[in-house]
């Protein structure tokens, strides 16, 4: 069987890990295991944290909407299953665009929404 020589295909794999922990502290920059072991957990945070920031954006847009509701004189429940009932169909991340930079369309929203419910 012949002999495999796998100098080249290692060092391009160590590279290429020590070149994701550029600016990691300590070993974890410099030392391949350490620095492997890191890289294995940041791209395993920044998976996870892709998935939170979708999480993060809808609670925010639901805190908001909630805000300008309740000036409005309703809740966020009511008036979803109000827009709900009325066919207005608006996402939220769009519906706390406008509460926030145009109060006044907004509440225009939460009448006609109260009308058709």
């Amino acid at each position: 069987m012949a002999r495999v020589k796998r100098a080249i295909n290692a060092k391009k794999k160590h590279k290429k890990v020590l070149r994701q922990a550029k600016g990691y502290y300590g070993s974890k920059s410099l030392l391949y295991r350490t620095a492997n072991q890191a890289v294995m957990k940041s791209l395993n945070y920044a998976y996870i944290g892709r998935k939170h920031r979708k999480r993060d954006f809808r609670k925010l847009w639901i805190a908001r909407i909630n805000a300008a509701a309740r000036l409005n004189g309703t809740t966020y429940s009511k008036l979803m299953g109000n827009l709900k009932k009325a066919n207005i169909d608006i996402n939220r991340k769009m519906l706390a665009e406008i509460a926030v930079e145009n109060p006044a369309e907004f509440s225009k929203i939460v009448e006609l929404a109260n009308q058709n419910a």
